[in-house]
């Protein structure tokens, strides 16, 4: 066989570093990519964060690109004149809002942190160190403490917590079931219980013996409480012999009492959503814009780029190469936010509506719609809705909440599926406790307003909004 040179033009597309990097920054959220940029300062001596709002490379409005121009020509955009003047975050303060003066700016220099708040185990213990128990008591009582969940139940029973202890400690049962009857006395009430029935009986117990239903209730709560959990009213009322005005009252004694009494003094675990979008009505339409305290204020090293320009043996050198990497991420993140900014003035222009009405009015939306609209690639528009937010006068929602199926219509249009579940919220909220809407009900209330929708997708809806079945919503 003979061997020939053969030339063949073709064309692929070839991911570079640059590119990479592009997708990468893309799909990080806020928070993400802040941390990430943190790396590249601290590895990067030719990119800084900047100090002056005037140096700092900011996204161009309308999409146009500033990325070949020098930092120090770039201004940020003027503000658009608004219907209400937005209220400015850095004129209010806590001194100021409450009549006092402005402290110095030494003060302010070192802010005042919120005391931690105690957990179970401290309240508790505090509570245990006011008893004018013995040493031994005391121990025993601070052991039980130890043994509680977060729900401030004791998950063990006496008879293991015994087995625990050291035989040459000698711990006798009865001393351990006075110890639990201190502890079952302090606050909150309910803690220390072994179960459910015990807690809400403990604070039923705690309430004087005038109160309204408080003997029906403890009768419900020691003896009948799965039948109350299952809505059985029917066969309470015949087991307790009782009419539905007392049974009503003692349900409503019950609903008032805490099943976790402990929960109140658990670690809160708080999450900061830091909008990337800012939704605004301007002068009867709604504009998107991004939330300036998401963008990262860059620029190149002033002193480091004129060493370069000065001395140009060094342009292939360490520094040069530093350049080019700063350059790259600037331009990079300054690209995000643009096709951020693109795609969420998409979505506004599709779901104006939802911004006018509510959920009710939100419309059928997909990713393949907005990607074909901007000229985008739907992974792209895909990578651009997932962990961002956008800020409006109806709350911080994440871009994919606007997208979502569609369910055909009488009519022949569509109707989406965030829609359906806000109008089964409506029917739930104003349906009547006594004979609350089974699924069948509302698909059939739906049918006539005209949106066909089976029963178990709307089961489905149901479940996902955390509703419960009809079982579970009936009342006296």
């Amino acid at each position: 066989m003979k061997q020939t040179l053969q030339l063949k033009l073709s064309q692929h597309l070839t991911l570079t570093p640059q590119l990479q990097q592009s997708i990468r920054l893309l799909q990080l959220s806020t928070l993400e990519l802040h941390q990430e940029l943190e790396k590249f300062l601290a590895d990067n001596p030719l990119l800084e964060r900047a100090e002056d709002e005037e140096d700092a490379v900011v996204p161009a409005p309308n999409g146009l690109s500033l990325a070949d121009t020098p930092a120090s020509e770039i201004q940020a955009p003027a503000e658009p004149a608004y219907d209400e003047p937005p209220a400015a975050a850095s004129d209010w303060t806590f001194d100021t809002a409450f009549g006092g003066e402005a402290r110095d700016e030494e003060d302010n220099d070192y802010p005042q942190l919120p005391a931690a708040a105690p957990t179970l185990r401290d309240h508790l213990m505090q509570q245990l160190l006011l008893t004018q128990l013995s040493a031994r008591d005391r121990s025993l009582v601070a052991l039980l403490i130890d043994a509680l969940d977060e729900d401030g139940y004791l998950t063990q029973s006496l008879e293991e917590i015994a087995e625990m202890l050291p035989a040459e400690l000698e711990v006798e049962p009865d001393e351990l079931h006075i110890a639990l009857r201190h502890l079952q006395n302090m606050e909150p009430t309910g803690v220390g219980a072994r179960s459910p029935s015990e807690c809400l009986a403990l604070q039923l117990e705690a309430l004087p013996a005038a109160t309204p239903g408080r003997a029906l209730a403890l009768r419900i709560v020691r003896e009948h409480l799965p039948l109350l959990a299952s809505r059985d009213f029917t066969r309470l009322r015949r087991l307790l012999n009782c009419d539905e005005t007392a049974l009503r009252t003692a349900h409503k004694l019950i609903q008032s009492l805490d099943p976790r009494p402990g929960a109140k003094y658990g670690p809160v675990e708080t999450r900061y959503v830091v909008p990337d979008v800012i939704v605004r009505k301007i002068k009867g339409s709604w504009i998107a814009s991004l939330n300036p305290e998401a963008m990262p204020k860059l620029r190149i090293n002033r002193i480091y780029a004129d060493i370069l320009q000065s001395n140009r043996h060094l342009a292939n050198g360490e520094l040069s190469s530093r350049l080019q990497e700063a350059r790259w991420l600037i331009k990079n993140v300054q690209q995000r936010f643009e096709t951020i900014l693109r795609v969420s003035q998409a979505i506004v222009d599709r779901q104006r509506h939802f911004f006018e009405h509510g959920e009710v009015a939100m419309r059928p939306l997909v990713l393949r719609e907005i990607a074909e609209i901007l000229g985008l690639h739907e992974s792209t528009v895909s990578r651009v809705t997932t962990q961002k937010y956008m800020a409006t006068p109806r709350g911080i929602f994440e871009l994919k909440y606007f997208f979502g199926s569609h369910v055909a219509t009488e009519a022949g249009g569509a109707c989406s599926a965030t829609a359906i579940r806000a109008l089964i919220k409506q029917l739930v909220s104003s349906e009547d406790s006594r004979k609350p809407l089974s699924d069948s009900k509302i698909s059939e209330i739906l049918g006539q307003q005209g949106i066909m929708v089976a029963r178990r997708t709307i089961a489905k809806y149901r479940e996902a909004m955390q509703i419960p079945p009809v079982s579970l919503r009936k009342s006296l």
